[in-house]
């Protein structure tokens, strides 16, 4: 399979850009609050940190049946950065994820993200997205939701997997 890359997304209010090294320094304020890891565990990187990840997941996972596909999320009306999307694709499968920093909660810009995201991946050859979320998460299992994704009751290190059947090039089911 040949490895996907990431490509600008645009929606109503957001743009999906690329993740370069050079986003490090406002992603880490985006991402300083400690209540980001509630569900997570951790503690918020350094924007040195994370000029490291970026350089590592820029660079690909080295492995030509996955690809490491990540963006930030910019709020073109305010000219910021607000968080990521982010998935890790395995054959067929598409891992996803979100982050949106806590003064950007509540606004709908995960949601809009995601579909977002889910939507770019059904154009792909992708037969399945899964995200994984803690069950006691729910802003995130609604983000999910509004995605098109539904538990399946499956559980991974304590986290619930929510699914969403894909098509290569068709709408999902």
């Amino acid at each position: 399979m040949t490895p996907l890359s990431a490509e600008a997304i645009s929606t109503g209010r957001l743009d999906l850009l690329p993740l370069r090294v050079g986003h490090a320094e406002e992603m880490a304020a985006v991402l300083s609050d400690p209540a980001l890891h509630a569900f997570t565990g951790g503690t918020p990187d350094t924007a040195g940190e994370l000029r490291s990840r970026y350089r590592r997941v820029t660079a690909g996972s080295g492995d030509p049946d996955v690809s490491w596909l990540n963006w930030v999320i910019r709020l073109r009306a305010e000219d910021c950065l607000t968080g990521y999307v982010q998935a890790t694709v395995r054959g067929p499968v598409a891992e996803i994820a979100w982050v949106v920093g806590t003064p950007w909660q509540g606004r709908g810009i995960a949601t809009e993200a995601a579909r977002a995201l889910v939507d770019w991946l059904t154009r792909r050859p992708t037969a399945d997205v899964i995200a994984h979320i803690h069950p006691d998460h729910h802003a995130s299992a609604a983000v999910a939701r509004a995605a098109g994704l539904v538990p399946t009751g499956i559980r991974q290190d304590g986290e619930l997997r929510w699914h969403r059947p894909t098509t290569w090039g068709a709408a999902p089911a």
